[in-house]
């Protein structure tokens, strides 16, 4: 993240499909123009449009850290492995099962049985979720399909190119045999579409709209927003303009906001996540929270940390 990035100035789980329509801090197209062209992003809890107080989030001269958690739990995005991490926790076992938790698996992954969750099977690739569509290859109990374009090996290079195309096909395959379809732009892409760009990945890719082009297919869209987590301002910055993008396109929308345990770089703690949600939860529904393992798929992530989303969503235990 550049200096530029971390320049401030003063900016629901609902669970219900018109509740994207009614968000009251939503950035009209000339406010998001007005905050890219500005170099600054949104102070945490503060509306970009009015500069007023939203609902839920911290008030003007006070911090993330001294505000309390909303205490209405939003939608959690857990992978078969976290949400069996945490459903061990008796406390943590207590949230989820108010909450509405979407339970992500690899091809092939049996579902964890100790939470009732909507079952979503997750694809790199939109060719692959095709096949495994068309071919009858999910559990019987599947919610949705997940994409997951990204700028990595396991997204082939012409979907990356064309990421609007691509889920747009599988948009259709799924919504075919009744499945939701959600999809997970990663802020990478960028690299590929806008290459030789001199701005942070996170302008160009509002810059892009590609949250809002892919919301027109998509029932729920997920901001991979994790990388942006340790500067609130700038987290809060981009989930509100990308949530508005998603919203202006299709106001029935879910979105969901990218949280992670250890992302690559300098280790994150509970109150980095919390701060996150405090500044953001009036404009989405809920998270994903990451407690990535290292791989293929995520080789320079920290060494997992699972109790760091269990302090996170003890938060929301009270």
């Amino acid at each position: 993240m550049t200096r530029s990035d971390a320049c401030h100035r003063p900016a629901r789980r609902n669970g219900s499909r018109t509740g994207a329509a009614r968000r009251a801090v939503a950035l009209s197209a000339a406010a998001i123009a007005g905050l890219l062209a500005s170099g600054c992003s949104a102070s945490p809890g503060s509306s970009a449009v009015t500069g007023t107080t939203a609902p839920g989030t911290t008030a003007p001269g006070t911090t993330g850290s001294q505000a309390s958690v909303p205490q209405a739990a939003p939608a959690w995005l857990l992978t078969r492995s976290a949400l069996s991490r945490l459903a061990a926790d008796q406390g943590v076992h207590d949230v989820l099962s108010r909450s509405h938790i979407y339970e992500l698996l690899q091809p092939g992954q049996e579902p964890v049985t100790a939470v009732t969750a909507d079952l979503v099977v997750v694809f790199a690739s939109a060719a692959a979720l095709e096949k495994a569509v068309t071919a009858g290859q999910l559990p019987a109990a599947t919610y949705g399909v997940l994409y997951d374009p990204e700028a990595w090996s396991f997204t082939p290079a012409a979907e990356q190119r064309d990421p609007v195309r691509a889920a747009t096909q599988a948009a259709a395959v799924a919504h075919a045999h009744g499945l939701r379809f959600i999809v997970t732009p990663a802020l990478n892409l960028v690299t590929v579409l806008n290459p030789g760009g001199q701005e942070s990945r996170w302008r160009q890719f509002l810059r892009l709209d590609l949250v809002g082009r892919l919301a027109l297919v998509a029932d729920v869209v997920e901001l991979q927003a994790q990388s942006l987590e340790r500067d609130t301002g700038t987290y809060a910055a981009f989930v509100q303009a990308a949530a508005a993008q998603a919203a202006s396109a299709n106001p029935r929308i879910s979105v969901l906001a990218g949280l992670s345990t250890n992302p690559p770089g300098a280790p994150v703690d509970s109150r980095n996540l919390t701060d996150a949600i405090q500044a953001t939860r009036s404009v989405v529904d809920g998270y994903w929270l990451n407690i990535p393992g290292q791989g293929p798929r995520c080789p320079t992530c920290n060494s997992p940390r699972p109790d760091i989303a269990v302090q996170t969503l003890q938060a929301y235990a009270g």
